[in-house]
């Protein structure tokens, strides 16, 4: 089963500092970092009780430069999850976005 923990575990392989939402201001490492956050879910349920969520993950790559060396990297340890990939530039924060967006799994959560 693929989980949100199974995500971490696999996203701390690829040696980039990894993180559940956000870096504290204070304590964020340098670039490369990746940031990744349940984004939504989408259960099935009956009864009023849930049982099969699934649930829809974002992994954020932030890089001062883009490196594809990096994203093949991210990309690479991915490889079995499903995900897609969308880039952006944060003018603000002067950084390339590399966005995953992953489906993992909660499993049963009734009875």
């Amino acid at each position: 089963m693929i989980t949100l923990e199974k995500l971490k575990e696999t996203l701390e392989k690829t040696g980039i500092p990894v993180v559940y939402g956000a870096f504290p201001e204070k304590d964020a490492p340098a670039l490369p970092v990746i940031c990744y956050l349940e984004t939504e879910s989408n259960n099935f349920y009956a009864d009023g009780i849930v049982y099969y969520s699934q649930e829809r993950a974002q992994v954020e790559l932030y890089l001062k430069y883009r490196s594809f060396f990096v994203e093949r990297k991210v990309g690479k340890a991915l490889k079995d999850f499903a995900w897609e990939k969308s880039v952006d530039y944060s003018s603000a924060q002067r950084c390339y976005q590399i966005m995953y967006e992953i489906e993992v799994q909660n499993g049963k959560t009734g009875e």
